[in-house]
């Protein structure tokens, strides 16, 4: 396909990293991160899930190659009508800066936390699957009253009943880089059961600080995680708390190695390559 002409020089690819696609002047590359609007409509506005379908419907018919995060997100692109030949997965990387016992130190002390806690990150929102952790923390509190959970993020689309005087429970709302972490770091274990994610990238960013995660089965998050962290059903509370204690207890320091290990080997340059081979294929199609 000839190069199209623009104001900047010619265009060899365009590439939509989200489901705002422009019309198709040149080959073109789609990044799709999740089909969640599909599955669960109702936590987003109705002018949200209009965009979303849009973008969907534009991808299948233009898009000449479609990169996803996970094969989570692959199978749920090939069941919404995406030609599997035209799926190509790129995980993402992740780096995470060092963080010093001194700065934990500072930043435990500024928030009042305990030395030990749980730590959660993301936007508060249903699928996020707080309600259920909550729970499985009371559990773990009656065994180990030291304990914390730290729950760290904005507030997203829809009601989640995080109540403020929950013992033990601190809610921090959104922390800049340094103190997010500042809290990775201090963290004795991280506990993310969300109900569905593209990818799950809090994840393995306490996996690159060595953080023992306690995650949900048969996600997209299960994909890098198993193996180097406890998988569980996000809906079994008793289950999370026993996969909590387990992470808090005598294997913290074998997951944790297991941790570090697994999220060695992602990383934004083997992405980068993978986007790279992937704009080359659309160019020459």
């Amino acid at each position: 396909m000839p190069r199209v002409q623009r104001a900047t020089g010619p265009v060899d690819v365009v590439h939509a990293t989200t489901f705002a696609i422009p019309p198709k002047s040149a080959p073109l590359v789609v990044t799709v991160h999740d089909l969640v609007f599909l599955d669960e409509p109702g936590h987003f506005t109705r002018h949200g899930v209009r965009f979303f379908k849009r973008g969907l419907a534009l991808t299948r018919r233009d898009a000449d190659v479609v990169l996803v995060p996970s094969r989570t997100t692959f199978d749920a692109c090939v069941a919404a009508g995406v030609r599997e030949s035209r799926l190509r997965v790129v995980p993402h990387g992740v780096e995470v800066p060092a963080v010093s016992p001194a700065q934990v130190k500072e930043f435990v002390t500024a928030q009042g936390l305990p030395e030990r806690y749980v730590l959660w990150c993301g936007t508060l929102e249903p699928r996020k699957n707080v309600p259920t952790l909550l729970r499985a923390f009371a559990a773990v509190r009656r065994a180990q009253p030291d304990v914390g959970l730290v729950l760290v993020g904005p507030s997203g689309w829809g009601s989640v009943d995080v109540p403020r005087d929950l013992d033990g429970v601190h809610l921090l709302g959104f922390l800049d880089g340094a103190d997010l972490h500042a809290a990775y770091a201090g963290a004795s274990a991280f506990c993310y059961p969300s109900l569905r994610e593209g990818f799950g990238l809090p994840v393995l960013e306490a996996m690159a600080h060595g953080v023992p995660v306690v995650t949900s089965a048969g996600t997209s998050m299960a994909e890098f995680a198993d193996g180097a962290g406890l998988l569980v059903d996000p809906l079994d509370v008793d289950a999370m708390a026993a996969a909590l204690l387990d992470a808090l207890g005598d294997r913290h320091e074998v997951l944790s190695a297991a941790a570090s290990a697994q999220a060695a080997r992602f990383s934004w340059d083997h992405a980068a390559d993978l986007t790279i081979a992937a704009y080359r294929e659309a160019a020459a199609q």
